[in-house]
């Protein structure tokens, strides 16, 4: 009897679904803690977001998960990206918020990035840039009165970035391209509030940053104007906060360098992205669509947005997916001298 009953059971576990994959979003997640990794250290914009996202998202996922972060700073969202299409877990209890520029690495073709942007599951971005501005900021007493000044520089200015795959690294090295500005790209900084330091401590003179992002996570610095923007860049028109800054494209009627300032910009339609990894169980990766929807649409969580000075212009998942395939049938020309360019600038920095 003993035998048979062993016999039966070993039966039912090769013949039936495992039990998590039987089980209802609800029944997944009753209980459940979701992490959300946050590949950035604390105090910049994504540590912003994915706070916010963590004090609400649970409450609209199918049997209300607790949320928690964990920061992996380490190897930033390139490092994040490929371990989600390789070793995460699968199972819709593991999401992070990526930065916007790294999902296009893969379409660039870059060697380092191992994954598939179009394979992710996209939860959604809290942001399309609609009521944001990325800026050329330098400190208050750089030379540089306008982005006119930084043309006839007698030193170039040392712009702080972080590192590949960063959206203030990629703009600044196609702002000194395609506009013929005198900046000095330097990478390899960890997030706003380090670049911040080396400004207060003279080892560089500005930095490429969200206008969200500073009056949120850096309010006396931007109030107290400590630091003068230049150029905005992610939009095609001025912020109606900066009506005396001029946008990148702007400055410039090449349509070759146009066309690069286009593709760079792409990713700011989905600011703040989140996502799980591929393959996440169709169900399970609806309810947390879902959930990320109609979370950006609730009241209680527009009004903590706006205490923490976070503006929210909603993108769904699937209009992210959109987004990243539109990028992906950019003109191969178009991206072979956007990624020739930024190339060029890292070969440059190697040598020195």
């Amino acid at each position: 009897m003993r035998r048979a009953c062993r016999l039966a059971a070993l039966l039912l576990l090769v013949v039936c679904p495992s039990v998590a994959e039987a089980q209802t979003p609800a029944q997944f997640y009753q209980g459940r803690v979701v992490t959300l990794i946050v590949p950035t250290l604390p105090g910049g914009i994504n540590d912003l977001s994915a706070n916010l996202v963590a004090r609400h998202l649970g409450q609209f996922i199918p049997g209300h998960p607790t949320i928690a972060l964990k920061h992996e700073p380490k190897g930033g969202g390139l490092a994040l990206a490929n371990a989600f299409a390789t070793t995460a877990p699968r199972d819709g209890s593991v999401i992070a918020i990526i930065q916007r520029a790294v999902p296009q690495l893969a379409i660039e073709g870059a060697p380092k990035a191992k994954f598939n942007p179009l394979a992710f599951t996209w939860l959604g971005s809290l942001s399309s840039f609609a009521d944001d501005a990325y800026m050329i900021v330098v400190n208050a007493d750089f030379p540089a009165k306008n982005a006119a000044d930084l043309e006839h520089l007698a030193h170039p200015a040392r712009i702080g970035a972080d590192g590949a795959g960063s959206t203030n690294y990629t703009i600044g090295v196609v702002a000194q391209e395609t506009l013929h500005l005198k900046l000095t790209i330097l990478p390899n900084y960890t997030g706003a509030p380090a670049i911040f330091k080396a400004m207060r401590d003279g080892q560089l003179d500005g930095q490429v940053i969200g206008l969200d992002s500073i009056s949120a996570n850096q309010p006396a610095i931007w109030q107290g104007r400590k630091v003068r923007p230049l150029i905005q860049f992610g939009r095609t028109t001025r912020h109606p906060e900066l009506p005396d800054v001029p946008t990148g494209r702007e400055l410039t009627r090449d349509p070759k360098a146009l066309a690069i300032i286009a593709f760079a910009e792409l990713p700011f339609q989905m600011a703040l992205p989140f996502l799980a990894p591929p393959g996440v169980p169709a169900d399970r990766a609806a309810a947390l669509q879902d959930a990320f929807a109609h979370m950006m649409a609730d009241p209680e969580f527009l009004a903590d947005a706006k205490s923490v000075k976070l503006g929210i212009s909603p993108v769904s998942g699937p209009a992210v997916k959109a987004l990243l395939a539109s990028a992906a049938a950019t003109p191969r020309d178009v991206v072979a001298r956007y990624v020739a360019m930024t190339r060029a600038k890292k070969l440059a920095r190697t040598k020195k």
